[in-house]
């Protein structure tokens, strides 16, 4: 009689464990689908989690649900992720969670980041399977990722948006080129998100597998997602940073310490992704992928910041706007000796001096939207534009994303 490898008994006995699950489930008559749904999209099958099953869970979470099916499938989630010791199951639940998040709605963020802070879901610093090489390779993984994505979660509560599904937005101005939001904050907001988005950034660069998870189909999947997630995060940074300079010499000391130490950090982390997508295209998955390339804001530039600092008022300078409510109240004694031929003058030249209003991208100009939320991630092709940075901050100068077939990951 042949004796059962023991790589072999354990597919067996996750099989086993996953078809008892199932059977259970089936007792629990309220959530019997979602539970049912979960237990599959998670099994110990080697493969990224089925459609079918992934739109159910998606379906339960949607907006338009009770939210008691919200919180009990981020719960039953939660407890797959901490019960588990076996590497395919703790993967493929983040799969699942980083898909929910990346296509999910707002309140399901909310709702997510509200449950995070109470049952610290993504905190896996202690998750190891050694019942193989890979097992073992594909532990370090699987912590990098949860990793990742519970920063991804405490930005979204930073941010009170996601960076993913952002839409770009263009300014009259600005010659019709499309930016992230992080290009119009005010100074305070753009000193408070800019740091959580290096965070972020910071934690996806460490997303590095090694050893023999570096081939593996099912680590490649997830490590599609997290690289084309590094496109927007960087572009809103890149977007903040122009921003930021604009600001800088009006900024107040504080600010203005704050701000060169987010400069220099953004040429640090251009120089890091940069090695990231060069050790990223030495994987299978680099085929898909189209890179962008980097540059590096000149050191000059840093030396003329640094020595604003010292010069520096403790307050920040506003520059004087003509159409300010101070210069309205030198000019209206003004506006009644005049005669009626200039008083008809005035509001034709105010009118150039109001703040355009943002608008949104018309269908013509619009980039091609972000994927639907129909169909797998990784076989829809995403193409983004990224703006042209003309001041010395860094930036891409190409920012495109190839499809991504998962025959080609399998």
């Amino acid at each position: 009689m042949a004796v059962m490898g023991s790589g072999t008994w354990r597919k067996a006995y996750g099989a086993l464990k996953d078809s008892t699950k199932v059977g259970l489930a089936n007792f629990n008559s309220e959530y019997k689908d979602l539970d049912i749904a979960i237990v599959k999209a998670t099994n110990h099958m080697e493969c990224p989690p089925k459609e079918r099953h992934f739109r159910r869970i998606m379906f339960a979470n949607s907006a338009n649900r009770p939210r008691a099916d919200v919180a009990y499938s981020i719960c039953t989630l939660a407890r797959r992720l901490s019960k588990t010791k076996n590497w395919i199951v703790a993967l493929k639940t983040l799969i699942v969670i980083h898909r929910l998040l990346r296509e999910g709605d707002g309140s399901f963020k909310d709702d997510f980041l509200s449950y995070s802070y109470r049952g610290n879901i993504l905190q896996l610093p202690n998750f190891r399977d050694d019942s193989s090489p890979l097992a073992w390779d594909s532990s370090a993984w699987v912590r990098l990722y949860a990793f990742y994505l519970h920063e991804r979660v405490e930005c979204f509560g930073v941010l009170k948006y996601d960076v993913e599904a952002d839409r770009l937005v263009k300014l009259p101005q600005a010659s019709g080129k499309a930016h992230s939001r992080t290009r119009t904050l005010p100074c305070e907001d753009l000193l408070d998100q800019l740091p959580a988005l290096q965070k972020l950034l910071q934690r996806l660069i460490s997303c590095q597998p090694e050893g023999t998870a570096c081939t593996n189909h099912l680590v490649q999947y997830a490590l599609a997602l997290v690289l084309k997630e590094s496109f927007k995060i960087y572009c809103s940074i890149n977007d903040g940073i122009i921003n930021l300079v604009d600001m800088y010499f009006d900024m107040a000391k504080m600010d203005a310490i704050k701000a060169l130490e987010i400069y220099k950090r953004a040429g640090q982390q251009a120089e890091k992704l940069s090695a990231y997508y060069d050790y990223c295209k030495n994987l299978e998955l680099a085929k898909t992928f189209q890179f962008p390339t980097l540059r590096q804001p000149p050191s000059s530039f840093l030396a003329t910041m640094e020595e604003y600092i010292r010069e520096a008022p403790s307050v920040s300078i506003t520059r004087k706007s003509v159409s300010s409510p101070s210069d309205h109240e030198d000019e209206a004694p003004q506006e009644t000796e005049k005669p009626v031929e200039e008083e008809k003058e005035e509001p034709a030249e105010a009118a150039p001096e109001e703040e355009p209003p943002y608008t949104t991208l018309s269908e013509e100009d619009e980039p091609p939207p972000l994927p639907p939320t129909t169909g797998d991630l990784l076989v829809t092709p995403i193409h983004y534009v990224l703006p042209s940075c003309q001041i010395s901050a860094c930036f891409f100068e190409s920012y495109t994303l190839a499809p991504m077939p998962l025959a080609e990951l399998g």
